[in-house]
């Protein structure tokens, strides 16, 4: 019993880190990364889908995402949407591929962007504190329901608190890599 809430506390505070990362996927950094394009959509034959459901997605240089629609007529959709995105991008097209490019980031906006970083680190670990709290009360009732002993709640605590604190640190170091590559020039 202790180690199923054991074990499904990591799984949910894995999410959590999970979910971190995949914030930080979509954090504008000096360098074109495709994955900035995952919360466009465009209206396709009425559905609306990702643009890397409609088109090739490449990074030919640092600072340039190449979009080559399958269909030529999707380019203007493409287009709009990516204008009506808030990405604070502007595509260019030569008729068959459409270029981004990702213009450098001034010293201020990396400040901007890390104090962003830093509030979405915290929340992820407030989140891991809620997820320990409530293994520590299902814990707690397993005791009050004379399931497991005193001894056995004290020992599932600390192992309970280890695990938060490796998460926490998880945490940091996610947070940490992806603020050295935001600063980076």
């Amino acid at each position: 019993m202790i180690k199923d809430v054991i074990a499904d506390m990591n799984v949910h505070m894995d999410k959590t880190i999970d979910a971190l990362r995949k914030e930080y996927q979509r954090v504008r950094t000096g360098r074109a990364n495709s994955s900035l394009l995952d919360d466009v959509r465009v209206d396709f034959y009425g559905t609306p889908s990702p643009v890397s459901q409609v088109a090739t997605l490449s990074v030919p240089e640092p600072r340039t995402i190449t979009i080559q629609p399958w269909e030529p007529k999707m380019i203007q959709v493409i287009e709009k949407a990516i204008l009506n995105s808030n990405l604070g991008l502007t595509p260019a097209n030569d008729g068959k591929v459409i270029r981004l490019s990702l213009p450098p980031l001034t010293e201020e906006r990396r400040k901007d962007i890390v104090k962003q970083m830093k509030r979405d680190a915290e929340e992820a670990k407030v989140a891991l504190r809620n997820i320990r709290r409530d293994a520590i009360d299902k814990l707690k009732k397993l005791e009050k329901d004379k399931a497991i002993s005193e001894d056995e709640l004290k020992r599932a605590e600390k192992d309970v608190q280890d695990s938060t604190n490796a998460h926490v640190a998880k945490v940091d170091e996610v947070q940490q890599h992806k603020e050295k590559e935001v600063m980076e020039i």
